[in-house]
């Protein structure tokens, strides 16, 4: 699994960590029972903080896909939703409602990108 971050965007690292990890995870890079990179190990590599690492992999065990054990490191949950078949599943959706009240293609990817600021 590559886990890359790049300080000149504007979302903090440890958002950007945790990002590359749901990735993985709804790719199917990162199946149940991967175990991630040491805290320590992915800090050096990223030439970041421990805490910046540490936050990011928080917020996935906040989320739920992840466990973190000390001493254990950190393993992706048995049970974790298949991230990107969710998105498919809501595009088709929302696809299907922009149908039904004549909203066209560019309207529609206008209303996607405003909420994705």
């Amino acid at each position: 699994m590559l886990i890359r971050v790049d300080p000149a965007r504007p979302e903090p690292l440890a958002d950007q960590i945790a990002a590359c990890v749901r990735r993985a995870i709804a790719d199917g890079d990162a199946p149940a029972g991967t175990r991630l990179p040491g805290a320590r190990e992915l800090a050096a590599s990223l030439d970041v903080s421990i805490h910046t690492v540490l936050a990011g992999y928080q917020r996935l065990r906040d989320e739920g896909l992840i466990e973190l054990r000390r001493g254990r490191g950190a393993t992706v949950r048995a049970g974790t939703p298949d991230g990107r078949a969710a998105v498919i599943e809501l595009a088709r959706q929302l696809v299907a409602a922009a149908r039904r009240i004549d909203l066209d293609e560019t309207e529609l990817l206008e209303l996607v990108r405003a909420a994705a600021r």
